[in-house]
């Protein structure tokens, strides 16, 4: 019950903290940057050296394609019909295929699931950054207009590369091989303990509702695949691929969260339609926060 009473009471804290101006307008883009310089790689190194790795943890990550592969032909077909440009193509595009894993997604699997099972989850959250520096960058630069530049791959593998959680991945499985890491059990669980609050606090800062009504048609799809055909696809690779347990469950979990907060960056960086975005972003999360408990159920009974 206190992860939940966590999960309101932080994103409600960001909204009044915004609203009353206690806090300057970009503070988000601070507590941001310690998220993903410290407390993402911390979870990495509490939680990845304690996985117990086996085939099925390919799972996680095929579940994430098959959300983004999902999300692109569900935007491509829907935009095709109602004959959107290039820019507004892939916005919603943006919106539809990468789920928020991390920032919505471990403060609600520690809730639902245990903290125990976050290992899992941080293996969702790098398999759609991965996705996120590739085939959504691609997406922007086809989205933008004014870029003459092509797509520099080189760029691309650099910011690739130096991801901070994708380090603390890599850094944590290599030293876990070859070092007992449970010295360190303490400073990572305090680091790694400032993950949830401070993304959902973050969440409440940056949750804009303004101008939906104008555009909520194209609010709505991409809200409806996050939330309700993203999961029911990985539940589909489920049973095909006869994946069950705890991977199963917190794969289609993290498949029903809702769009993922870097979007918005990466939409302002390539000049996309930003607001339509940060719209779908704020209110996917508030709903997510009612869909996902369905889903929980659902895992309960059927898996």
């Amino acid at each position: 019950m206190v992860n939940f009473v966590m999960i309101a009471f932080c994103i409600f804290a960001g909204l009044l903290f915004k609203k009353y101006k206690l806090i300057p307008a970009d503070a988000h883009k601070g507590i941001n940057t310690w998220i993903l310089y410290v407390a993402l790689p911390a979870a990495s190194f509490k939680y990845i050296p304690y996985i117990e790795w086996s085939a099925n943890m390919l799972f996680p990550i095929a579940s994430m394609i098959v959300v983004w592969l999902g999300g692109w032909f569900y935007s491509e077909v829907f935009c095709s019909i109602k004959g959107y440009n290039q820019r507004t193509r892939s916005s919603i595009e943006l919106a539809t295929g990468y789920s928020n894993t991390s920032f919505i997604g471990f403060p609600l699997i520690a809730a639902y699931f245990g903290e125990s099972k976050l290992g899992i989850a941080i293996i969702c959250d790098q398999a759609t950054f991965i996705l996120l520096s590739t085939a959504g960058i691609i997406c922007a630069i086809k989205g933008n207009r004014s870029d003459n530049e092509g797509i520099n791959t080189k760029v691309l593998f650099k910011r690739f590369l130096t991801f901070p959680p994708l380090i603390g991945c890599i850094l944590s499985l290599g030293l876990s091989s070859f070092i007992d890491l449970k010295f360190t059990e303490p400073f990572f669980d305090k680091l790694s303990a400032t993950l949830g609050p401070l993304a959902l606090f973050s969440i409440g800062l940056q949750l804009n509702f303004k101008g939906w009504k104008k555009q909520s048609l194209q609010i709505a799809i991409p809200i409806f695949y996050k939330l309700l055909i993203a999961p029911i696809l990985v539940v589909t690779f489920l049973f095909l691929s006869g994946i069950k347990g705890d991977i199963a469950k917190i794969s289609i979990f993290e498949a029903a969260m809702p769009t993922l907060l870097s979007t918005s960056i990466v939409a302002e960086r390539y000049r996309l339609n930003t607001k339509l975005i940060n719209l779908i972003i704020g209110i996917s999360i508030l709903i997510s926060l009612l869909t996902t408990a369905f889903w929980h159920l659902f895992l309960n009974i059927y898996l």
